[in-house]
């Protein structure tokens, strides 16, 4: 269960200064990342504090729309965990415009990035994630999903006043994982929010969009050894064992206690051995990086800015070597603070109630679906973490209870024409699958992402044939 736990209006103080702001910050403004190839649009990175007495701060990394950013909306991308880092996850590894280079020194052009699109804006969330900190050491202790969303509203309220010209425009979120906990909590405060607010201050929120989405851990969880066993990743008594012996709907998250019987942790002991070393349970086609495969990449590379044939599948090394270097931190305006402790990915000294685990979002989409929000959820199909089968399961389930009506049947989607997976369109709500991503789409599909993601902003079904 280890790999469950790694997932991946106070505002209104804030309001009224928007509109004081003639543009945005140059101090934030990024130079050049050392590294980086040349490009047209803006970046621009640093700090929105959300408490002043606390000194609490919450790092952003922005990009401008590659072209035309004035007319494009604003999208903002949350990662999961609970505790993972939106800059090295979404913003390096999946839809920014850039990735590290095998040698950490130096970057590569992501061609299908998201601001081709949009505007991207990322944010390490909650305190503790990647450079995101406070001044006060109890602040660290058991974050929940309350917390961190208040500390979004905060964030935002803060961002469009060193951003004003953003204020309205048409305003995503998006993440992926455990995002499926922080974006519907969110989008539901920011509605909130625009019920008292003046119409000069509300949030132009028009939809949101999560991948492989934690929604309800209980079926997430069996949907894992379904997937496992229909994949021929383990054998069929151990799956009859799970399936008669587990009872996922009784297990508590909180880690106070687990309600599981002896033999179901016997038939989990024996799906660990089975599924093996080395299969990343969040992308299961993937191979793992071992040391020879870093050495594998450096022959594979034609030259030094090119990435290899394929996912680059060390890219978690490169980086992270390349936030620690210190000329990568002042460009970002990172550290300002000086942390004890480096950069890492999912491993910051944030402790987050897992708890928050046994929240059922299901209701919480059913309620912004009823709201009018456009709802696109998605989910790569090589995943086993947040697999496909369990997300099926819940949109089926919406579906019926709000009675949504068919507008697109479930049937193939195309992406440079070939079958990029399977789409349904039942009222505002999209569910797709993505045809040979894992639980981190962009990074082993990001044309289909990105095909994905424009018609998502466009507000248009997925190109069919």
């Amino acid at each position: 269960m280890q790999f469950l736990v790694n997932l991946c209006c106070c505002c209104c103080c804030l309001g009224f200064l928007a509109g004081f702001v003639a543009g945005a910050p140059a101090s934030d403004l990024v130079k050049d990342l050392p590294g980086q190839p040349d490009v047209s649009f803006k970046q621009y990175a640093g700090y929105v504090t959300i408490d002043q007495r606390s000194g609490k701060a919450l790092f952003y990394y922005f990009v401008e729309a590659e072209e035309d950013p004035t007319s494009k909306p604003l999208s903002l991308w949350l990662n999961g965990g609970p505790g993972c880092s939106s800059l090295g996850g979404g913003a390096f590894t999946e839809l920014g415009p850039f990735y590290p280079d095998s040698k950490s020194d130096g970057l590569v052009r992501n061609s299908k990035a998201w601001n081709k699109a949009s505007n991207v804006l990322f944010v390490d969330s909650p305190i503790g994630v990647g450079w995101s900190y406070s001044n006060t050491s109890s602040d660290y202790q058991t974050y929940n999903d309350e917390k961190t969303s208040r500390d979004l509203v905060k964030f935002l309220h803060g961002w469009f006043i060193k951003f004003p010209e953003y204020r309205h425009r048409e305003f995503y979120i998006t993440g992926e994982s455990y995002a499926g906990h922080y974006v519907p909590q969110l989008a539901v405060r920011l509605l909130n929010h625009n019920k008292l607010a003046k119409k000069s201050h509300q949030f132009n929120l028009k939809g949101l969009a999560i991948g492989n989405p934690a929604l309800n851990s209980a079926i997430d969880d069996e949907a894992t050894y379904d997937y496992y066993w229909s994949h021929g990743l383990i054998s069929d008594k151990t799956y009859q064992g799970i399936v008669h012996n587990c009872n996922w709907h009784d297990y508590d998250y909180s880690g106070l206690n687990h309600n599981v019987s002896v033999e179901c942790v016997k038939y989990i002991s024996q799906t660990n051995t089975e599924v093996g070393q080395n299969v990343d349970p969040y992308d299961v086609l993937l191979d793992a990086c071992l040391p020879e495969a870093v050495h594998q990449e450096f022959r594979l590379r034609k030259m030094k800015s090119q990435r290899s044939i394929g996912v680059d599948i060390c890219i978690t090394r490169e980086r992270t070597r390349y936030f620690r270097r210190p000329e990568v931190q002042r460009a970002l305006h990172a550290n300002t603070t000086g942390l004890p402790y480096e950069w890492s990915n999912c491993e910051g000294p944030l402790f987050y109630d897992n708890g928050n685990l046994n929240i059922d979002m299901v209701t919480v989409l059913e309620n912004l679906l009823v709201q009018g929000l456009r709802i696109f959820i998605y989910s790569g199909d090589a995943d086993s973490v947040v697999p496909f089968l369990g997300t099926r399961t819940i949109i089926d389930s919406i579906v019926n209870r709000l009675r949504l009506k068919t507008l697109v049947p479930y049937s193939a989607w195309y992406s440079q024409s070939q079958v990029a997976g399977w789409t349904q369109v039942t009222g505002n709500l999209t569910f797709a699958t993505v045809k040979g991503a894992g639980h981190m789409v962009p990074y082993a599909q990001p044309m289909r992402a990105l095909v994905m993601f424009q018609a998502f902003v466009n507000n248009k079904n997925l190109p069919r044939q």
